[in-house]
């Protein structure tokens, strides 16, 4: 689980891509927030319950500072899948930012803590945003307790082709695949080479479960890679480990269940007639149904 928190995080922790995804998806691709602005912060913060000291850890937290002056506190979390309680997360993160500013005597003015949550789930956010709807309230307390709403709630799967075209960073590609293999079950790669490949397989292997965006880097430069031969590489990397090379159905398999790429796209790749692709298709999902 630590390995899996640690990959989350490696990639918006860089300062150009920490900037990208809060520029996209916060003021409309304006660069509002330049990368030699943010500082990093502490993630970790405590608090008392049952009479013990507990510790909570958010992903990635970063200071935007301008001419010496911290402006803000921009915090990024990442979910693979929708939690329930998410905004009593998110107070309780947010909470102990205000606390340690209120703590600290040097602070004269509160600046604001501002939390995203990118959520990389191929279905809507199917929870409650607000903190009143997740609490058994009689009506005639609804007028004194006061609501939370989990305001920056984004949903990369759902976002807009023209919204994926805004980042500048790797983490484009990462939004990108997320939004094709949604809308169309396939990927196909845009042009340009990734600045941390590293962190961009780590995060594509932890999100979408497939080791072998992992796994690829043994073949792929540390910089430069294009998502053509990380797509490559992977596809090289499964049909390896499922023996089938040279088995046109195991190909096919991989590339159709694993990778979703389109029949139209396999027949092209293989050199195949779409009506054989379809077939083989066929006869693989005849298999699995006689397995149930």
């Amino acid at each position: 689980m630590a390995g899996k928190d640690i990959s989350e995080k490696i990639l918006a922790d860089y300062n150009d891509v920490f900037a990208d995804i809060v520029n996209v998806l916060l003021f409309n691709g304006e660069p509002r927030i330049a990368p030699d602005k943010l500082r990093n912060a502490g993630n970790r913060s405590q608090y008392k319950a049952d009479g013990k000291l507990h510790e909570q850890e958010r992903d990635v937290t970063k200071y935007f500072t301008d001419s010496n002056v911290t402006i803000s506190l921009l915090g990024i979390e990442n979910q693979s899948r929708p939690e329930r309680f998410m905004p009593l997360r998110v107070i309780g993160y947010d909470g102990a930012s205000y606390r340690t500013q209120l703590l600290n005597k040097e602070v004269t003015n509160i600046f604001p803590v501002v939390t995203m949550i990118l959520y990389f789930g191929r279905t809507h956010w199917n929870y409650s945003r607000h903190l009143t709807e997740l609490i058994d309230l009689p009506d005639d307390f609804k007028p004194f307790v006061s609501d939370y709403e989990m305001k920056n709630l984004f949903e990369i799967s759902f976002l807009k082709p023209e919204q994926v075209l805004l980042f500048r960073s790797d983490f484009r590609y990462v939004a990108d695949y997320f939004v094709q293999t949604r809308l169309h079950g396939d990927y196909i790669p845009a042009p340009g080479e990734l600045d941390h490949v590293d962190a961009v397989l780590k995060l594509l292997s932890v999100l979408t479960g497939d080791h072998r965006f992992e796994e690829a880097m043994d073949v792929l430069p540390e910089k430069g890679a294009q998502m053509c031969e990380v797509l490559d590489a992977v596809e090289n990397r499964g049909i390896e480990k499922g023996k089938v090379e040279g088995r046109k159905e195991g190909k096919i398999e991989i590339l159709y269940y694993t990778l979703h790429y389109s029949p139209q796209r396999i027949a092209y790749q293989l050199h195949m007639p779409i009506s054989a692709v379809l077939d083989i298709i066929d006869s693989l999902s005849t298999s699995d149904e006689g397995k149930e």
